[in-house]
């Protein structure tokens, strides 16, 4: 019998961001369609979100679909775009229901259709709710968006100077605080253009468990390793 995992609710990370790594290698070792993987996945997503809601962490943040994924085949790529409408049309009420509010991150413009309508219909309904954030990563690459940032900055005449604080203010994370934890499943050690600027001091745990098999135990787990770790901030 594995110990138990004991959290310290003082130093609970208040922003995690997650890489939703391995639904399609869940699938083929599973035997299954690359589009089961996915539906597996959402489903995982939702238990996430209720266990941290249940720990009270304020912010997360989800990798869910980003500006490289659309050189995978177009079959897949329709699909996602079609279940992602339809997940959010389906569950909206859930996130309503629990003071959760949806953002959406990364070159939302640039989508089309039911999925655009189903966007931004879940984050009206929900932009008032305040127990939690929850950040959908979607059409994002972490170096767009720096370049949308600066561009922002360049068509504002009142700025003179730009820091870092000008840069921040201008991400798509705007208003929020940068992730405490970044957990990685599927076990890649990379973090795929992914919140370049939000990480330059975020804790990163990898899991070579595959999302959909994510649990609560090892989520538990990576909780508990970043609180064993000393955050110097370069000091």
């Amino acid at each position: 019998m594995s110990p138990k995992i004991i959290l310290d609710k003082s130093q609970f990370p208040q922003h995690i961001a997650f890489i939703v790594d391995g639904n399609r290698r869940w699938a083929k070792k599973n035997k299954l369609l690359s589009t089961q993987g996915h539906k597996k996945g959402s489903d995982t997503v939702l238990r996430v979100i209720e266990d941290c809601l249940q720990l009270g962490i304020p912010v997360l943040t989800f990798y869910i679909f980003s500006t490289e994924n659309w050189k995978r085949k177009e079959k897949e790529v329709n699909f996602i775009m079609k279940f992602g409408t339809n997940f959010l049309k389906k569950k909206i009420d859930y996130f309503h229901s629990k003071n959760i509010k949806v953002r959406f991150i990364g070159r939302i413009h640039e989508l089309e259709g039911n999925l655009k309508k189903a966007i931004d219909y879940a984050e009206e309904t929900t932009k008032n709710n305040d127990k939690m954030v929850v950040n959908l990563a979607v059409n994002y690459g972490g170096r767009k968006e720096i370049v949308d940032a600066v561009n922002k900055i360049l068509e504002n005449k009142d700025i003179k100077k730009v820091d870092e604080e000008t840069i921040s203010e201008n991400l798509y994370t705007a208003g929020l605080p940068d992730p405490d934890l970044l957990i990685r499943t599927g076990g890649d050690f990379r973090i795929s253009n992914y919140l370049l600027w939000q990480m330059a001091y975020t804790e990163i745990v990898i899991i070579p468990e595959l999302w959909p098999d994510l649990s609560k135990e090892k989520l538990h787990e990576a909780i508990t390793e970043y609180q064993r770790r000393q955050r110097r901030w370069g000091k």
